[in-house]
């Protein structure tokens, strides 16, 4: 790397910092821990953990080699004890085998995009404003998202924008994307989210702030293969996560929030026969959820920071291993009651939000 970045563009407020700090602390008491931030972006979150754990060794991964610079301005003082490291989240098996440690004792993913990336208007991330349209969170690989608009089949192009957006006037857009792009080539944010507001209903443009939205989640989605990245890097995470080891993730779509909660409570509940009067070896939970459900920023944290509006936060941690346990007495219940009760509304009790 070695770029020189300048001074930082923009303004950056770490989400939810001070609850982050407290569910992780207990997984950090601890001689020389390791924690990993899995999105350092500028560093905040990062800083306010080395700061309050002297001892803590980071491991700062990030695909965006001008936040990777930034970030290893701010945690200058702390060099001795950081690794930054330019990677995206799925590749910690890998950066781990390198470093040469065996497990993690805390990690943090502040998932989405980062303040750096909205705030430069050159990085094509904001509809709000003209810029290339780039949309890679490492400009050093990959298709962008000019690419995807431009090249890709109208019909993958629905289902990207349905999927990955959640785009109900999906194919209106798209209709307007190809007529245009038959004419001249899609270069430009400014036009493209000039395209998606003229494509969707009047009606529907009153409400949900700014139409492009969706159309430029679904596009970054699709251009860093955010949601891919995410489904193997949430269990490999718990997989290095040491016994009383602490994991914190915040989703600002709904789309994220689904693979990191399925990937936690999968992990949070027996797998073995639930007739049975014990619980077997090697099929009980490995995890214990640390959030019900998950958790909402309150309204201070809102006013204070807007970019956290949409965040969801799910923490769990690491239970102490059984290897070599015996069978384990279950709490009796009923028939019935192993089957699940229900609550009004036709939810099982035990089922988180």
């Amino acid at each position: 790397m070695g770029v020189d970045v300048g001074e930082l563009r923009g303004t950056h407020v770490p989400v939810l910092l001070e609850r982050c700090l407290e569910l992780l602390a207990p997984a950090l008491d601890t001689e020389r821990p390791v924690h990993v931030d899995f999105t350092l972006g500028l560093g905040g979150h990062a800083e306010a953990v080395l700061q309050a754990h002297p001892t803590a060794v980071l491991i700062g991964l990030d695909r965006d080699t001008e936040a990777l610079e930034h970030a290893r301005r701010r945690l200058r003082a702390f060099e001795d004890r950081t690794h930054l490291v330019h990677a995206v989240y799925d590749e910690l098996p890998e950066v781990l085998d390198r470093l040469g440690f065996a497990g993690i004792h805390s990690g943090l993913f502040d998932l989405g995009v980062s303040s750096l990336q909205l705030d430069e208007p050159d990085r094509g991330f904001s509809y709000a404003r003209d810029a290339p349209l780039d949309m890679r969170m490492d400009q050093t690989r990959g298709l962008t998202a000019e690419d995807v608009v431009n090249d890709y089949e109208p019909g993958e192009l629905v289902r990207i924008l349905r999927v990955y957006g959640e785009e109900k006037f999906a194919p209106r857009v798209v209709s307007a994307i190809v007529r245009e792009r038959s004419a001249t080539r899609i270069t430009s944010s400014a036009r493209l989210a000039e395209l998606v507001r003229d494509a969707i209903p009047a009606a529907a443009r009153r409400t949900g702030g700014n139409p492009a939205k969706r159309t430029f989640q679904a596009l970054r989605i699709e251009v860093n293969a955010e949601l891919a990245a995410l489904e193997s890097a949430v269990p490999a995470a718990l997989d290095a996560l040491l016994p009383g080891g602490r994991l914190a993730v915040m989703s600002y779509q709904s789309l994220e929030d689904r693979i990191v909660k399925r990937a936690m409570a999968a992990r949070a509940r027996s797998t073995g026969p639930i007739d049975l009067p014990v619980e077997l070896p090697g099929t009980g939970p490995t995890l214990r959820m640390l959030t019900r459900g998950a958790e909402l920023p309150g309204e201070a944290e809102v006013a204070a920071n807007p970019r956290a509006a949409s965040v969801r936060l799910r923490a769990v941690e690491r239970l102490k291993d059984r290897t070599g346990e015996g069978a384990r007495e279950r709490p009796r219940m009923s028939a019935q009651g192993a089957r699940g009760r229900k609550r009004p509304g036709g939810r099982t009790e035990g089922e988180d939000a």
